[in-house]
């Protein structure tokens, strides 16, 4: 991007996470160095996918906050719903995406000292990094969204881990809907517009045809990230219930819920939560960056073994 287009939209960008108490003071400082990684890249589409993805999911968060609040628990004794996003929970959503970015600007720069000319926009069936890239957050946008509108769903989720997927309190990680499913949907086809900027999809071989094949493709590879994001989730994270209201306990910024906590007195304590389901080997933010590199690293070598390009080309 332009120094003089960038330099304020990342202005922008964190002085609305700061008035709008959309992170904490570590997360702003985790978000900005993010901003600055995407937007020094030539091509704006990657800091316009950052954009929509930060602006989506922290409007998806506020939508209906006061019901949310009172469908689960906040493991600080305070009432549910999600608060300030931190530093973690930052990274856990866009690190990959970063690292990806700054390998492949790396690639433009060898391009340009090498005597070549650096590609101004992605040729079909070439680049498997932007296909890391988008994939990213293609399913972190559809995980989020799906979690969001998921939870406001009039009919009980269920457990996705579960033989006979069984009826779990809203908030259970690996409950799922029908709202949650078409939220993640509607986002993962989305994010496509976000990525018809200058770089996307204005190179060579771009006809109706691949254009059409290219948005399938990431649309359903959105929803399959939601999907893994939920078996993780249900098998790995442990979600913790208070046995008293039957609702589920939220970790403080995404962080493992105790089963004992240290809020309340050890009589008014006793057996007052219990493990709905879930292992406890991860918390949320692990199952969010474990999601993450898998669907971006997977998207690379499907698109490398379809298009037939060598995974030794990202690096």
């Amino acid at each position: 991007m332009h120094p003089y287009i960038a330099l304020p939209a990342v202005a922008i960008l964190v002085l609305r996470a700061w008035t709008n108490n959309s992170l904490t003071p570590a997360g702003i400082i985790a978000a900005t160095i993010t901003a600055v990684v995407h937007a020094i890249h030539p091509w704006s589409a990657f800091f316009a996918l950052l954009v929509v993805f930060f602006l989506g999911g922290t409007a998806v968060t506020k939508v209906k906050h006061d019901i949310k609040a009172r469908l689960t628990h906040s493991s600080t004794g305070a009432s549910g719903g999600e608060g300030p996003r931190t530093h973690v929970q930052v990274l856990a959503n866009s690190l990959v995406a970063s690292v990806l970015i700054l390998l492949h600007y790396r690639q433009l720069l060898a391009q340009e000292k090498s005597g070549k000319n650096s590609q101004n926009c992605w040729h079909y069936g070439e680049d498997l990094l932007v296909v890391g890239i988008v994939s990213n957050y293609a399913a972190v946008a559809a995980d989020t969204f799906s979690s969001e509108l998921g939870i406001l769903s009039k009919s009980k989720p269920r457990l996705i881990t579960s033989w006979k997927l069984r009826e779990v309190p809203p908030g259970t990680n690996g409950g799922v809907t029908i709202a949650g499913f078409l939220g993640g949907l509607l986002v993962s086809s989305g994010k496509l517009y976000a990525g018809r900027q200058p770089g996307l999809l204005g190179g060579n071989a771009w006809g109706p045809k691949e254009i059409g094949l290219w948005v399938a493709a990431v649309t359903i590879w959105g929803l399959l990230g939601s999907l893994l994001d939920s078996f993780l989730g249900g098998w790995l994270q442990a979600s913790v219930v208070d046995s008293r209201t039957g609702k589920v306990i939220e970790g403080s910024g995404g962080r493992q819920v105790p089963v004992r906590s240290p809020h309340s007195k050890k009589d008014d304590d006793h057996n007052s939560r219990r493990v709905e389901s879930g292992l406890g080997i991860l918390d949320n933010n692990s199952v969010n960056m474990a999601m993450a590199i898998i669907m971006s690293i997977g998207g690379m070598m499907l698109a490398g073994y379809i298009w037939h390009v060598p995974t030794q080309a990202t690096l």
